[in-house]
This record gives C-alpha cells, structure tokens and sequence, in this order.
C-alpha cells in the first residue's frame, strides 16, 4: 500500500526523472496549445509520459491543472485529468494514428465549450469558445483562475492522515495533492513538487510504521524546510505577481525599514532590489534549485549587510542553515518606531525626473520607519497614489500648479491615513483579541452613538476581521487592497480621496 515511487520515494537530488516531470508541468498547463505545432506538443508529451508512466503522469496532471484551476472543485480537476490521461495513453501508443492527439486534443476543447461541462468553470469560457480551431484551443489555454489569497489547505492530524490514507491511499494522495497544489499555487513548481514529494513519503512510511507519533516527528522535522520553503514562496510570489518587480521592490524595502529603522536607504534599496530580482528569476523558473539556491543567496547578504547592526538580526543569523535564516528573518516583528523629524517629501522635479521611483521609495521608505505598525497593504496605497499624481501630473501643461495641488490635497490626508493604520494595526498586535475587539466597541460607540447594538456588533466584527487578515506583515496583497478604502475612507474626503 502506497504511491508510485518514482515521484515519491526517498530521493532528494535532482534526477532525469524530475527533469522530465517539471518539463511536462509546463506542458500540461497547455494542453490545448498547439503554438510550437501539433507534431511537436505531441511529441514532447509523449515522450515524458513513456518516460514517467502512466501513474506518475497522472499524478502531474493533478498538481499541474490544480495549480493553473486554483478554484475548481475536486470533481472538475478529477474529470479533467482523466480525459488528458485518456488521451495521452491513447495517441502515445505505439500504433496510434498521427493525427490521433489532434483530433483529441480538439475534441477535449470542444468538450470545455459545450453546455455542463464537467471542466473547470472560467468567466473566459464563453469567449474562448466564440472562436474556432486552433485560436480557440489557444484562448482555452491561456484561462487561468487567479490564486486562492488565503490558502484553504490545512493540515489534518496525524490520526486523521493515517485513516484516510488506509483507507483508500490513491484518494487520500489525489485530493491532497488538488488541496495543497490549489492552495498553494503561485510557489514555483519545482518547490511545490517537491514539497508534495516528501509529504506522501512520510505519509506512507508512517502510516504503516510500528511507532507512528516518533515517525512523524522526525519526518516533519526532515521536511521542514520544504514545507516553509512552500509558504514562502507562495507568499512571496503572489506578491510579485500581483506587484509587479518594481512594487515588490517597495514592498521589500519597507518591510525591512519596519524591522531596522536604524538602518539607511543606502544600506536597505539594494537588498530590496536584490530580492525583487530573486523573485522575478525564480517565481516562474522550472531549475529544481533556483529559488532555494538565489534565496539563500539573498540571505547571506542581509546578514553580511544587517547581523552586525541589529541584536535581532545577528540572532536569526546565527544559524547555518541560510533557508532557517531567511524565515527567522521574516518572522521578526516591527521594531519601535524612533523619534525623527518630518519626513522630507520629494519636490516637483524629483517626482518627475529621471530617477523619479528613487526619490518615492526613498519617501516612502522614511514613511516606514517612522509608523513601523502600518502593514505593506496600507503603505501600497501610498506608492499608488504617488505613482497616479505623477502619471497626472508630470504630462499636465502646468504640470508645477497640478503638483501643488495634489501636494495639499495629500497633506489634508495622509496623517488621518496613517495615525488611523498604524493605532488598529498597533492595538491589534498589541492587545489580545478580545480585547482589541471590546477596543473598538469603545471607539466605533463614540464616533456612531446613534448606532443600534446590532449595527455596532456587526462593525466590530468586520473590523476586526479585515484587521486579522490585513494588519499582519504577510497580508494577501488583493484582497486586502480591496478592503483598505472601505475600512479607511473616512480619514479622508469619500470620493476625492487620492488613497481611496
């Protein structure tokens, strides 16, 4: 009893094996391209499924479709998979008709188009299925579901892994693998591939071992750095993915002003920008290594750069282990804000000049580490609203008059903005739940005292939810964008509010 051992033995290096199967993932994510020519998809899918059989080339399927479907039911990757299979072992036989994976590849298409279909749904169907041929096949292709902001994989109990896993092991290693590569769909594949790897390995070896509870112990101890590696990255690949690699600059290097305010812009941009570029190398790369190999990297030069300056830094820097460095790193809380004088605000020719995103990182950077409580989602409003006075601005005929304005437009709100951020934001780190909750009660009773007990209650709760999700360091960067006018736009003037 147990699952293939070709993807989930006991290896840990890199092998042909893997090669192949990162190079099908890719594949497999377009199964309905056919932009390099249809002999050439066939082909390379043929080859890796000889290569992988049949098992280890379903079980890939499954990671691949869940990954791109991230909101899609069980029953719909199932469905889906089955026919790629399907088609697969039918037109790689050896005797199979040349045009075989053509015809079926159209025929899964025209499949996706027609009225219940068992396939993951996408508001993009429809139009997709306007077209005809080969532009349909591509316009499927490129359908993708936008990534799950909050992970809904949790990890059951041992007890609880073990009686699924005994009772049907195939079952129990399909919905975790739909569950865990859905849930985690924006870390790179070979990160999540590995991660899944060694999560059916300790399943199956403890499950089945004479003392499961020590089994598991030392087994999730071993995959640790696979597992944190998985959340990381994830979060860290949303964020870029959602950014883009010049926000993800900024976002970096405010997080890091939150954690040492002490230190320069000069000593801080760099590392940011060298985080950026470690993402936007790794995030979409298939080398098995890159993204645990460049950020390991990116560490010891935080470290090199940061240790000697700050007590809390030097402590995360301790270990040898550079991957254990980088999450101690990340978990360390913002530090207290020190007195400093009024941030300088950059002028007119700063903000549109040629070294125009400089100066407003540089801004917002000094902005970080004097409210060290304010969260990225709340700091990100500030570079969008610069990044739109100047878009407005800098091409305006009297482009001087359009910045003194927006200047005093953003004076009037930008200190309701942040004091209003960085006291929930405070409170809610600093206070225990209910606490912070009977906190707002207070507050909300003597801004509302009109306000009915029902209407009240209901506030609090969706304040101290939005609080919950968007005050920590790692808050989804969407999601909480979406929620920050709402639960902020009364710092500033409705409508006309440049942070809204």
């Amino acid at each position: 009893m147990g699952f293939p051992a070709l993807l989930f033995g006991r290896r840990r290096k890199t092998s042909p094996t893997m090669r192949a199967a990162l190079t099908l993932l890719l594949l497999l994510a377009a199964v309905h391209a056919e932009h390099r020519g249809r002999a050439y998809v066939r082909d390379k899918v043929c080859q890796e499924f000889k290569t992988l059989g049949k098992e280890n080339f379903r079980t890939l399927t499954i990671i691949a479709n869940s990954r791109k479907y991230s909101n899609a039911t069980f029953e719909e990757i199932n469905h889906l998979v089955r026919e790629i299979v399907s088609l697969a072992e039918t037109c790689c036989a050896d005797d199979a008709d040349p045009s075989c994976y053509d015809a079926g590849s159209s025929a899964l298409s025209a499949k996706s188009c027609s009225k219940g279909s068992p396939f993951p749904t996408h508001p993009g169907t429809a139009g997709c299925c306007a077209h005809e041929g080969l532009e349909q096949k591509l316009c499927l292709a490129a359908l993708r579901h936008p990534p799950q902001e909050l992970p809904r994989y949790v990890q059951p109990s041992n007890e609880e892994l073990c009686q699924a896993f005994k009772k049907d092991p195939k079952d129990f290693a399909d919905r975790f693998l739909y569950e865990y590569a859905s849930s985690y769909s924006e870390a790179p594949l070979p990160v999540l591939l590995g991660s899944t790897r060694t999560f059916l390995s300790m399943v199956s070896t403890c499950c089945i071992s004479p003392m499961p509870t020590a089994c598991f112990l030392k087994e999730k101890l071993e995959r640790k750095s696979f597992s944190l590696l998985t959340l990381m990255s994830n979060r860290a690949c949303s964020r870029f993915m959602a950014y883009g690699k010049d926000k993800l600059t900024f976002s970096y290097l405010t997080a890091l002003a939150q954690k040492m305010p002490s230190a320069s812009f000069e000593d801080l941009f760099p590392l940011s920008e060298d985080a950026a570029e470690v993402f936007s190398q790794c995030c979409d790369s298939v080398a098995e290594d890159c993204m645990q190999k460049k950020l390991s990297e990116h560490t010891a030069k935080v470290c090199a750069t940061l240790s000697a300056r700050d007590e809390r830094f030097a402590d995360c820097c301790k270990g040898k282990n550079l991957m254990q460095n980088y999450f101690c790193i990340s978990a360390l809380p913002p530090a207290l804000a020190p007195k400093l004088p009024e941030a300088q605000k950059p002028t007119g020719e700063q903000l549109c000049g040629e070294d125009a995103a400089r100066h407003t990182k540089r801004y917002l950077f000094e902005l970080a580490r004097r409210h060290t409580n304010i969260p990225d989602v709340f700091l990100s409003k500030l570079y969008d609203a610069t990044e739109n006075v100047r878009e407005e601005c800098c091409f305006a005929k009297d482009a001087s008059a359009c910045l003194d304005s927006k200047r005093q437009k953003m004076g009037k709100e930008l200190p309701p903005f942040l004091e209003k951020a960085n006291r929930l934001c405070r409170q809610y780190t600093e206070l225990t739940f209910l606490d912070f909750k009977k906190r707002l009660r207070e507050s909300l009773t003597q801004t509302m005292p009109a306000a009915s007990p029902e209407l009240l209650g209901q506030l609090v709760e969706q304040r101290a939810d939005f609080a919950s999700t968007c005050c920590s360091p790692n808050s989804p960067p969407l999601f909480c964008a979406s929620k920050v006018s709402s639960e902020l736009g009364d710092a500033c003037d409705g409508g006309s509010c440049l942070l809204g």
